[in-house]
């Protein structure tokens, strides 16, 4: 076998077992010798933990945000005849530069900074066999991330939980502080005591668009955050499709209400599994004919109900129901399987939307104020003075006053003893 035959098998083998982590460096790998880039970013956003994944230049990745990405996107959809590929000039990381983007059936987005064809391939019969193998590389690499979420673990789904709630946090954060420094703008540049009129107008056209284009921005986030439960739910008609077609078994469907409050992408997710796995171990029986699955929503938990007509053999101690109900717990949802021998089974699932209430460490006697506490907390964390000034905004003095009067209060003569009794009191 020829060295070039091996290389792309290698190629295809990294790729096809990459952990979600590595997946982009793995796809850049795999297309650098047929089309290279100073970056490459995956955006998915079924993957609530991790929609961005992304290899390259630093200074370009590090800076890529969701709204290049969906101006992006925006293109290829609208540029191209088949909407699956564009090439052209766009910003990314910041910067105006060459790129050529990717679509995926999963809805994924592939998008390469400053493509560049290796000198072998001038020709454009070799153009055009590079640009399919790249095609290639990314429908696996695509197909592999819709496989990884699909089958994620219970500790993914504790981290994209995590990561969820993060963002939603940072953002509003980003929001209220220039919506706040851009109303403030406006209403200064509409007083009638300023009389640059055409100064005036310009300002407030600019300083209007950037509050549209901050709010927009806010909305795509909470959009990759959280998903309507009729849409949550017609996602999980179209993945069970392949079953009704060819199995012969009745799936009936009862939908939840349209105006039922939004699930956490999280949780969606989660449930559009959970009841995959369901429906695929009640099929596993013998004699099922017809399989119900229902969703509802009482305003705090998604409610999940699947029930068969089969032999009611399905046994809760199966390593496939183990695994479903390890998913639930990791929501902190309930689980119950009510087995009927000769009726079926009836499986009733609880996901909570919201995450448990983070229970506050007692420090009350220590008298902190607002701040202080904050410093202590990331203080607790293992942050040193810039890393915790930075994280609130406020400069290294004033960290080292706030340490100074914590010391006083908590009783502790360093920084080692502050952090070990933080510690003692719960505060991580």
């Amino acid at each position: 076998m020829d060295a070039p035959d091996i290389a792309l098998l290698e190629a295809v083998a990294a790729l096809s077992t990459a952990p979600l982590a590595g997946i982009a460096q793995r796809l850049r790998e795999a297309t650098l010798p047929y089309l290279g880039c100073s970056a490459l970013v995956i955006f998915t956003e079924d993957c609530t933990g991790r929609p961005q994944k992304k290899a390259g230049d630093e200074s370009i990745i590090s800076r890529v945000s969701i709204a290049e990405l969906d101006h992006i996107r925006t293109s290829l959809a609208g540029e191209s005849g088949t909407g699956d590929a564009w090439q052209g000039e766009a910003v990314l990381g910041g910067a105006v530069r060459p790129v050529l983007a990717l679509s995926s059936p999963s809805s994924a987005l592939l998008v390469l900074a400053d493509p560049q064809h290796p000198a072998d391939t001038a020709d454009p019969a070799a153009r055009e066999a590079a640009g399919r193998m790249l095609r290639y590389f990314w429908a696996m690499a695509s197909e592999r991330i819709r496989e990884k979420v699909a089958d994620a673990p219970p500790s993914y789904l504790i981290e994209s939980r995590a990561a969820s709630a993060e963002r939603v946090r940072v953002t509003a954060e980003l929001v209220d502080h220039h919506s706040t420094t851009l109303e403030t703008l406006l209403a200064a540049l509409r007083s009638p005591a300023l009389s640059a009129d055409a100064a005036r107008r310009s300002a407030t056209d600019v300083a209007a668009k950037a509050l549209v284009g901050l709010r927009t921005l806010n909305d795509r986030t909470t959009d990759l955050v959280e998903e309507p439960v009729a849409t949550a739910f017609q996602r999980l008609r179209e993945d069970l499709k392949p079953l009704m077609n060819f199995s012969g078994i009745d799936v009936q469907f009862i939908e939840p209400p349209v105006n039922g409050r939004a699930l956490p992408g999280e949780v969606a997710h989660a449930a559009r599994a959970i009841v995959r796995g369901l429906v695929l171990a009640m099929v596993d029986q013998q004699g099922v004919r017809r399989i119900r699955t229902q969703w509802d929503c009482d305003g705090e938990n998604l409610l999940v109900n699947v029930r068969d007509d089969g032999p009611g053999e399905l046994s809760t101690d199966a390593p496939n129901l183990a695994r479903l109900a390890q998913r639930v717990e990791a929501l902190n949802g309930s689980m119950s399987v009510d087995v009927m021998p000769g009726w079926g089974a009836d499986v009733a699932i609880s996901l909570p939307l919201d995450p448990p209430a983070r229970t506050l460490p007692d420090v009350t006697d220590w008298k902190l104020g607002e701040r202080e506490l904050e410093v202590l907390q990331l203080l607790a964390a293992g942050q040193r003075n810039r890393a915790i000034a930075a994280k609130l905004h406020i400069s290294e003095n004033t960290v080292k006053f706030h340490l100074r009067n914590i010391y006083r209060k908590v009783g502790a003569s360093s920084r080692t003893e502050a952090i070990a009794m933080a510690h003692s009191n719960g505060l991580r």
